[in-house]
């Protein structure tokens, strides 16, 4: 049967929810960073701003209609891509756009640093990824999803805390959680463009539906039950691909920069200076 588009529907939950995120984060900046930032650092640059409202405004897209909508009530591609948005722009962003004196507080007052230090390395947060990855698109736990609305949100913030750790070793913002060298960095981000093609073969390639609710869904723009699984499986496959190729591509040319830049000659007055200084020290 085919189905109209839905009609708007307003989200105040979602409202709330992102609302309060971003009002936290301006109170932080605002109250709380004059109190620990450290003293002629700057509390909060302004790419951090940018790119922590960015990955909120991706938040209240990906949550909001008409994409909650589609999602799930029509359509399992576009609630594969709610989850792809979650893990792959709202997680990283929302990391990039926090100060190092913030992510310090929020773990240091939730008694949550020693965890992270201990999941947000290579092997344990890349399973514990997967992992949920797998979980989250079991058909149970969909189904379940789209019947109870506290449950629903529960596994969206598993999705979007599990990311949070993925990316630590990729970008995080604290020493204490230190990242990973750049070849490591690369050869990490290569294993999460590439393990999700394993789940995401079973939906791309399957010849029956999985996901019995989204049978019984209205069929939006006429697109078959199997179809749309099957563009489930090449979204999960190619959008977690191309964020992390992405990433690489940027983190071997700061790599490749900085060894440049480290390579380079001393240039010869700067040579002359440090030879006198040398000797004077020695003399001395």
């Amino acid at each position: 049967m085919r189905a109209p588009f839905p009609a708007f529907e307003a989200h105040p939950d979602v409202w709330l929810i992102v609302g309060g995120l971003v009002a936290s984060y301006a109170i932080a900046i605002v109250r709380l960073g004059p109190l620990h930032a450290p003293k002629g650092d700057q509390i909060v640059s302004r790419l951090q701003l940018i790119c922590f409202g960015a990955g909120a405004a991706a938040m209240l897209v990906a949550s909001d209609w008409p994409i909650h909508e589609l999602g799930e009530r029509y359509l399992y591609s576009i609630h594969m891509v709610q989850h792809l948005t979650y893990s792959m722009v709202c997680a990283p962003l929302l990391l990039l756009g926090t100060p190092t004196w913030l992510a310090r507080l929020i773990l240091d007052r939730l008694h949550l640093m020693g965890v992270m230090r201990r999941l947000a390395r290579f092997f344990p947060a890349t399973l514990i990824f997967n992992l949920v990855l797998v979980l989250m698109h079991v058909p149970a736990t969909v189904s379940l999803g789209l019947r109870n609305g506290l449950i629903h949100f529960g596994l969206h913030t598993i999705v979007l805390l599990s990311a949070l750790i993925v990316w630590m070793p990729v970008i995080s913002p604290l020493p204490e959680v230190p990242r990973l060298t750049p070849p490591l960095r690369m050869m990490y981000l290569f294993l999460q463009g590439v393990l999700p093609t394993l789940p995401a073969a079973f939906l791309s390639y399957g010849a029956h539906p999985l996901y019995t609710d989204y049978e019984h869904f209205g069929r939006l723009w006429g697109i078959s039950a199997l179809s749309d699984q099957n563009v489930a499986g090449i979204i999960m496959k190619t959008g977690a691909g191309v964020v992390s190729w992405i990433v690489i591509t940027i983190v071997f040319f700061r790599w490749n920069a900085a060894e440049e830049s480290t390579s380079r000659p001393v240039p010869r007055k700067v040579a002359r200076d440090l030879d006198r200084d040398l000797l004077g020290l020695h003399h001395s």
